[in-house]
């Protein structure tokens, strides 16, 4: 499974808590569209260190880096690359 589909499968499970059939797009914003609040991030901040390996500096919790499912996949990227 491809980062992208890891993430898209977490929210579908962890974050959407209705089964009205909502669809977002890769790009569209998490904050915006309603997917995520605040707890929602560090939510989504422990899955991306459990799930990948990876320590998420507070500096990263921006919504340049978690805001969407590719700007996230993206980071994660960034720092498996080192």
């Amino acid at each position: 499974m491809d980062i992208e589909a890891r993430i898209q499968d977490y929210v579908a499970k962890n974050l959407l808590f209705s089964d009205n059939g909502f669809e977002y797009g890769n790009d569209d914003s998490f904050l915006e569209e309603g997917i995520v609040d605040s707890t929602g991030v560090l939510e989504l901040v422990l899955f991306v260190e459990e799930t990948f390996g990876i320590t998420v500096d507070d500096a990263d919790i921006t919504r340049e880096n978690f805001d969407s499912v590719n700007r996230l996949a993206a980071y994660i990227r960034r720092k498996l690359a080192g």
